[in-house]
């Protein structure tokens, strides 16, 4: 039978898969969109708005835009919708998989909040329609004719929910909770307001009604709004591979400087596609923002304190592990092998900070990363890196004994 922890990892990596899959299918047909309506010939006759030539495998195409749509309506119309869906079901089973499931590892923070599971995971799935009632409110009142004011207030929201975030959560879950209230918007920008108005124009048009323009209109807006967040929202979901980024008590203001990258980008590529000179300048902030990002991940060694090892209580999740037969010799093992480069001043030449923020120097670091260190130096071989520590397999088997003989010890207690 196989073990629940290896299957369980399998599962997390077939949804990351799929959220991977559907994201790129979603910000390549956005991508496209914005870049094909801002580049299109208008100066052109007849009843389009625009047209463009283009060139791909082989072929060629001739596209038009309709500003609202043609005289008839073609027998086949193609929706550009379950991209943005898909990402987002996919996105939230990830949150659920890694931060609900992992709560005390992952999500909570017992330094910043003390908070139990139950109360973590409410605040997590509450929090993500905050934005969207905030934003959708701002966009639907008389803000919504004022599209910069409108972008500077949204800005406004996700500075203070990263800041928010980073009160209650971990680093590593504020910086993806981030992202997710902000896919959150996206997603539900096209769930809510871009497909029902092109709906109204196609039903209109069945009827033999004049549709009005104001809907297509009102959701090139909110196109434009996923457009500009759409790099800001990728940084946040790589984030938890970077410690750098997310293991610092500067954290919020990092995440809030991407999203000023991420419109100075994407600011260059939409004046690109229209054909307008390029805003070079752009790509200066960028760089100056990047320099401050890396300035503010070193903030943890400015005042050169080091001292501070996990000293803690262990809680009941790690002691279940500190407890389990075979802890002390994999304790030993984990510090001999791993712990030069997972510890608070890392030993081997070359690592400054310990990779993904995972230390390993401490009884209660080794219960707290148990599944990671089971996952990676037991079942697989993934670590150390290239075996580099020279780790031999009979101790890779007395990793994987105490991390079963802890799974049987919680099914005992919980009997």
């Amino acid at each position: 039978m196989y073990d629940f922890a290896i299957m369980w990892d399998w599962f997390a990596f077939a949804v990351r898969w799929l959220h991977v899959i559907t994201a790129i299918a979603w910000i390549g047909s956005s991508f496209y969109f914005v870049a094909l309506d801002l580049g299109l010939n208008r100066n052109i006759n007849g009843p389009a708005d625009g047209e463009e030539w283009q060139v791909h495998g082989g072929g060629f195409y001739h596209i038009q835009k309709y500003l609202v749509a043609p005289a008839a309506m073609p027998e086949h119309l193609t929706w550009f919708k379950w991209e943005s869906y898909w990402t987002w079901i996919s996105g939230a089973a990830m949150l659920m998989i890694v931060y609900w499931v992992g709560a005390e590892l992952f999500l909570i923070d017992p330094a910043k909040a003390d908070l139990a599971v139950w109360q973590a995971i409410a605040i997590s799935a509450g929090s993500l329609t905050i934005g969207w009632i905030a934003y959708d409110f701002l966009c639907k009142s008389p803000l919504g004719e004022k599209p910069t004011v409108l972008m500077l207030l949204l800005f406004v929201i996700l500075v203070a929910m990263s800041w928010g975030y980073n009160q209650i959560f971990t680093g590593r879950a504020a910086m993806l909770h981030l992202g997710a209230f902000t896919a959150t918007i996206m997603t539900a920008n096209v769930f809510f307001i871009i497909m029902p108005n092109q709906r109204i124009v196609v039903d209109d048009l069945k009827a033999g009604r004049t549709p009005d323009p104001k809907y297509g209109k009102i959701a090139k807006l909110r196109s434009t709004h996923n457009n500009y967040l759409t790099l800001p929202v990728l940084f946040l979901m790589l984030s938890n591979h970077y410690p750098l980024a997310f293991a610092t008590e500067y954290t919020w203001i990092i995440a809030s400087l991407v999203f000023l990258i991420g419109v100075l980008i994407r600011h260059y590529f939409n004046t690109m596609h229209m054909r307008k000179p390029v805003p070079t300048w752009t790509w200066a902030g960028t760089v100056i923002l990047f320099i401050v990002l890396a300035w503010l991940s070193t903030a943890n060694t400015w005042d050169g304190d080091y001292d501070a090892l996990d000293a803690q209580e262990m809680t009941a999740h790690e002691q279940v592990y500190a407890s389990a037969a075979g802890f002390e010799e994999v304790s030993d093992i984990v510090m001999g092998r791993c712990s030069m480069c997972h510890a608070r001043e890392p030993g081997w030449d070359g690592i400054r900070w310990a990779p993904k923020g995972v230390y390993l120097e401490t009884a209660n670091d080794i219960a707290r990363e148990a599944r990671q260190i089971y996952l990676q130096s037991g079942v697989s071989h993934a670590m150390p890196p290239a075996n580099i520590t020279e780790l031999p397999d009979e101790d890779r088997k007395k990793i994987v004994r105490w991390f079963r003989n802890a799974g049987r010890d919680d099914v005992a207690s919980a009997e």
